[in-house]
């Protein structure tokens, strides 16, 4: 059942994507876009205080920049399902990992394949039956460097800290490696974030990690009409198989 149809942008780009042309080694790419922010889809009541989705425009951005339609997009963050929905729009086979269970009971009842959304921990990614993926496109959990709460179990737990949050984003992106493609690429969208006057640069310390098990090809600005955590833009991290 389709819930909503492809956005403008996706219309505007289908010259991007990489298989409809060639590239020359030395033709410069796409570095920054200016997008505005928002999703079609309504967030029941209950969870509207946790709205932190991920824009559909610059999620189809990046599945029609890396994918085709049959390929597989994954999200170990699932969260809302965004990735995902976006990703069965447009003719991709979406799959995901969400660890809270009241947000995959409310997923599931959107996809149009409930079963490609797993209710689990991303941390144990290699322990789940998962297809090789073309893309994996997602935005992560944050958190600060003073924050003691863990992302990683939806802030639920206390006694966490920032190298322990890093080292688990290697470890998850590790896990990552080994189920793409060779072809295939990583998209993370993050941000860096300033609370209280300290900054912490949280984008640049996932590329620090991420880059471990996975080649980083560079970043793309993304500028948003309004976004959060004192700016006005984030980084969309592209990795691919080292």
């Amino acid at each position: 059942m389709k819930r909503r149809g492809q956005g403008l942008l996706t219309e505007q780009l289908k010259h991007s994507n990489k298989a409809n042309r060639k590239i020359k080694p030395d033709e410069p790419v796409q570095t920054w876009l200016h997008l505005t922010r928002g999703n079609k889809t309504v967030l029941p009541s209950r969870f509207r205080h946790e709205d932190v989705r991920a824009s559909e425009t610059m999620l189809e951005f990046f599945v029609n920049e890396f994918t085709e339609k049959g390929q597989i997009v994954f999200d170990p963050f699932a969260g809302f399902g965004t990735t995902l929905l976006v990703a069965e729009e447009m003719g991709r086979i979406g799959y995901g990992i969400e660890y809270n269970k009241q947000k995959a009971d409310y997923v599931w009842g959107l996809l149009e394949h409930p079963e490609h959304l797993i209710h689990g921990d991303s941390r144990n990614l290699m322990d789940y039956d998962l297809p090789l993926v073309d893309l994996c496109l997602t935005s992560p959990p944050y958190t600060n460097e003073n924050d003691d709460e863990n992302p990683f179990v939806d802030y639920r737990q206390k006694g966490f800290d920032y190298p322990s949050y890093l080292q688990e984003m290697g470890n998850i992106f590790s896990q990552v490696a080994h189920k793409l493609n060779p072809s295939g690429h990583v998209v993370i969208e993050a941000s860096n974030l300033k609370k209280k006057g300290h900054v912490t640069t949280l984008a640049w310390d996932i590329v620090r990690e991420v880059s471990k098990p996975l080649h980083f090809e560079g970043e793309t600005i993304v500028c948003w009409d309004k976004y959060g955590y004192v700016y006005n833009h984030s980084y969309c991290l592209v990795f691919s198989k080292t």
